[in-house]
């Protein structure tokens, strides 16, 4: 596996500085959370620097849950809001486990092919970031955590994957599986083994992204998303609580 090209020093100085005060912006916008920020124009000018540091920046900004942002309406401060909360909860009560993994089976492994063909420089970046986050920490780190950086992760390979309408059908599996069940049984699912096979698969996507291999993207989601797949239904199978 080829090691991700690592950002000049000035370059990486420059991302955090415009962080640090992004993040002072956001404290001062906090009363605000309908109004959007300024535009990737006007930051830049008011940073003093160039609209790439400042994309990216508002990307890790988003990967972390500050700020959310939807083409055409804006960035706005904070995650992002569930699409329609009743019609959220009306899904997640009539669904289960096998629907939405059956669902994610056929959904992600076509989002990875078309960030392999579509994604931005920044995008790539940010996937293999995430990715390798992920790789550091699928040993030690708690289930929300887990939680939180794998849902970045499938996220940010969903909006690269340039369509609206399938983002929104992401958008609302993913708000389902914060469902309190969902993610207790995904903490029973896990296991060492699969952790770091997990782990692995997740530097495997970002690299085929990387290399514009669109064929290889699908295919390691597909065998990803399985893996989860068998290790939920595993679970399920051996719960006294589902027998």
């Amino acid at each position: 596996m080829n090691e991700m090209p690592r950002q000049p020093f000035q370059a990486r100085s420059a991302v955090a500085d415009a962080m640090a005060l992004l993040r002072r912006l956001l404290q001062d916008h906090a009363g605000r959370p309908n109004e959007p920020l300024p535009t990737e124009r006007s930051l830049a000018a008011q940073l003093n620097v160039s609209r790439r540091v400042v994309r990216q920046a508002l990307a890790e900004l988003e990967a972390e849950g500050k700020i959310w942002r939807r083409q055409g309406k804006g960035t706005f401060i904070g995650p992002a809001p569930a699409l329609s909360a009743p019609t959220l909860s009306r899904l997640a009560s009539r669904t289960n486990f096998y629907e939405i993994m059956e669902v994610r089976l056929n959904l992600e492994p076509t989002l990875a092919q078309l960030a392999a063909h579509r994604a931005s420089a920044e995008q790539v970046a940010m996937i293999r970031k995430l990715a390798e986050r992920l790789a550091g920490r699928e040993a030690d780190a708690d289930p929300a955590t887990l939680e939180r950086w794998d849902s970045a992760f499938h996220r940010c390979i969903a909006e690269a994957a340039g369509n609206r309408l399938f983002l929104d059908l992401f958008e609302v599996i993913d708000k389902i599986r914060y469902d309190s069940a969902w993610q207790s049984m995904r903490a029973r699912a896990r296991t060492p083994d699969g952790k770091r096979l997990s782990a692995q698969q997740h530097l495997d996507i970002a690299e085929a992204i990387a290399a514009r291999d669109a064929t290889r993207a699908a295919a390691v989601m597909r065998q990803h998303i399985a893996l989860h797949q068998e290790n939920l239904q595993r679970a399920l199978n051996t719960d006294p609580v589902q027998s």
